[in-house]
C-alpha cells in the first residue's frame, strides 16, 4: 500500500511541476484568444504610469490620461509612452504640451531627458528635450529654458486630439 501511495504522490507532483511548461507550450491551433488568456495570466502586472512617475519624483499628471501603454527598460531607464493619437494638454497655469503618439525619454530621479515626441508652446511650438524637477518647480528645456510650478502637473488631465504633431 505504501509503495502504491508513493507512486500516486510522485505522479501528481510530476504533473504539477509541468504546469508552467504546459502553459508556455500552448498549441498553435488553439486560437489567438486562448493564447492571449494564457499570456495575460503569466505576464507581470504593470504599474500605472502616474505611479511610476511619482516613484521617480515627477508629477503624476505630466502625461495625458489617454496613455494606455508604456514600456520602461529597467536596465537603460528608457521610457517609451504610446498614445492613440497626437494630442495637446492645457495645464492650470495655461501652459500647453503637445504629445506625439510616441514619446521616448531617459527616466531618472526627478528628470526626463533625451525627450523625443514632446513640444511646448511659447510664441510657437518648440521641441522639449528635458524636464527636471527642483523642489516645487519643473524646468523645461525647450529651445530656451522655461520654469513652471510643479503643482499644475499633479493631476492627470485629458488630451485634446490635434491633426498634426
Amino acid at each position: 500500500m505504501d509503495s502504491l501511495m508513493g507512486f500516486w504522490f510522485n505522479s501528481q507532483a510530476k504533473e504539477i511541476s509541468n504546469v508552467g511548461k504546459d502553459i508556455n507550450d500552448v498549441p498553435k491551433n488553439m486560437g489567438k484568444g486562448a493564447k492571449k488568456i494564457v499570456k495575460n495570466a503569466t505576464e507581470k502586472k504593470q504599474k500605472p504610469l502616474p505611479e511610476v512617475l511619482k516613484e521617480y519624483d515627477l508629477p503624476s499628471g505630466l502625461f495625458p490620461r489617454e496613455v494606455k501603454k508604456y514600456e520602461l527598460d529597467e536596465a537603460t531607464k528608457k521610457l517609451t509612452v504610446t498614445l492613440p493619437k497626437f494630442c495637446e494638454v492645457t495645464y492650470r497655469d495655461s501652459s500647453i504640451l503637445r504629445f506625439s503618439n510616441s514619446v521616448t525619454a531617459h527616466l531618472e530621479k526627478a528628470k526626463l531627458s533625451e525627450i523625443e515626441g514632446l513640444k511646448t508652446k511659447g510664441m510657437l511650438w518648440v521641441k522639449v528635450t528635458c524636464i527636471a524637477r527642483e523642489d516645487t518647480k519643473l524646468h523645461f528645456t525647450a529651445g530656451l529654458g522655461k520654469t513652471r510650478e510643479t503643482k499644475v502637473y499633479e493631476m492627470v488631465r485629458d488630451g485634446i486630439p490635434v491633426d498634426k504633431f
